[in-house]
């Protein structure tokens, strides 16, 4: 055992084992004695090269900013219990939250649906939200920083890391915070503010929808260079959402969007189309066709059972009874077909899926393994499958057509 790992904070917080280290110092798993409960602890490290005076600033920004958003009383961000210094420097105990952060979960499933980053997006707006009514600016919001502990989505980090609130580079070159998720006017010298912020939440959003923020390049100085130089190229997957990333991803802070209207647009793609009346199924629309087809039929004197029949198989697909795979897939029909709003059996390994409900939590993220089958009676439900050709779908007991190898299907669904 390590003599850090031998150390105990303030008398109470026990140091167990390291969790990770990153540019400003070391996470430990930890042990508050007095109150019996598992927390976490960043340990934060001091440049090298400050100048005493610096070291002091150091210290009180790390008071400062720590104990700030202690007093933020929000799910969306990670909660400060204390915070202590010990053989000259601090440290900051926080609540333990064990969970993968985004940037992981990108790395692992790479770009993530819409429905899920619009659910992230919006807890991420309340967050901020939280923060910036109490006068306080992240200056490093990016998908590292961000914890996905099943539905609830967390953001850390506020304020604790080593920063003026301004972009620079230090003596050694080395960028003080994240230039691939920095607003482009704090890169510019400027001081950081909720606008700038709300940047940040755009690139991260960006990164998740398509697997890299917009501006990064293969080093700090190409990375800078795009983002002052270069437009902000448009998102690829983000679907309902793309309104939202590129007014979040406006270069001039004065054009970007606020954060009311972020929130607005954000609810309203999560809400999806709205219209007066409900659309008839495609059951409906094909029996008003039909009828008028035979009648026109029947009036030049031609038989129509032979049309009417071609005109059958154009809706969605047999009922449950009589659903059926091709050659190599499953032929049986799941249970509880015929009841639920969903379900999904796979027919290879290449079955991934996507379901949530809207506003709400989210149901599945996952591969299933071949003839594993997934059911879903919830009366609204947001649904991805990522490769239409390896999954069977019955959507209100009808099963869909399989689609392409690749094809990727979205359904937003509602019990019938």
């Amino acid at each position: 055992m390590s003599q850090s790992e031998r150390l105990v904070l303030a008398t109470r917080y026990r140091l167990v084992s390291e969790i990770g280290q990153g540019a400003n110092g070391t996470v430990w798993r930890g042990h508050d004695e007095l109150l019996d409960r598992a927390v976490a602890i960043k340990e934060l490290r001091l440049p090298e090269n400050l100048s005493e005076n610096d070291r002091v600033v150091f210290y009180r920004r790390t008071l400062r900013e720590a104990r700030a958003p202690a007093q933020l009383r929000t799910h969306s961000i990670v909660e400060v219990y204390d915070v202590v210094i010990e053989q000259g420097r601090p440290w900051i105990v926080m609540e333990m939250i064990e969970a993968p952060s985004l940037e992981q979960l990108i790395e692992r499933s790479g770009p993530l649906p819409p429905e899920r980053v619009a659910h992230i997006g919006r807890a991420l707006l309340d967050a901020l939200g939280t923060a910036h009514k109490a006068g306080i600016v992240h200056r490093d919001l990016k998908p590292s920083n961000v914890l996905l502990d099943g539905d609830r989505v967390v953001l850390t980090d506020f304020g604790l890391a080593f920063s003026s609130g301004s972009a620079s580079l230090t003596k050694t070159g080395h960028f003080m915070g994240s230039p691939a998720y920095v607003a482009p006017e704090v890169a510019a010298g400027e001081k950081a503010t909720p606008r700038s912020d709300l940047w940040s939440l755009g690139a991260t959003m960006y990164a998740a929808l398509e697997g890299r923020p917009p501006f990064e390049r293969e080093n700090v100085m190409a990375t800078l260079s795009a983002l002052a130089n270069e437009s902000t190229p448009a998102p690829q997957n983000a679907g309902a959402l793309t309104s939202v990333v590129t007014g979040l991803l406006e270069k001039n802070p004065t054009r970007r969007l606020s954060h009311a209207r972020a929130v607005d647009r954000l609810e309203r793609a999560l809400a999806g189309p709205r219209t007066g009346r409900r659309p008839p199924t495609p059951r409906y629309r094909v029996a008003v066709v039909i009828g008028l087809v035979g009648a026109t039929i029947a009036s030049c004197g031609i038989g129509a059972t032979a049309l009417i029949v071609g005109m059958m198989k154009e809706s969605p697909g047999p009922s449950p009874t009589e659903a059926s795979s091709p050659a190599g897939g499953v032929q049986d029909v799941p249970a509880g077909v015929a009841t639920s709003t969903l379900v999904v059996r796979a027919r290879n390994s290449a079955c991934k899926i996507f379901v949530s409900v809207p506003d709400g939590p989210v149901l599945s993220d996952e591969t299933l393994l071949e003839s594993e089958a997934r059911q879903y009676d919830q009366p609204r439900i947001n649904a991805v499958i990522y490769d239409a050709s390896a999954c069977d779908v019955w959507v209100n007991g009808l099963r869909k057509p399989l689609g392409t190898p690749g094809e990727r299907r979205n359904y937003a669904l509602n019990k019938q």
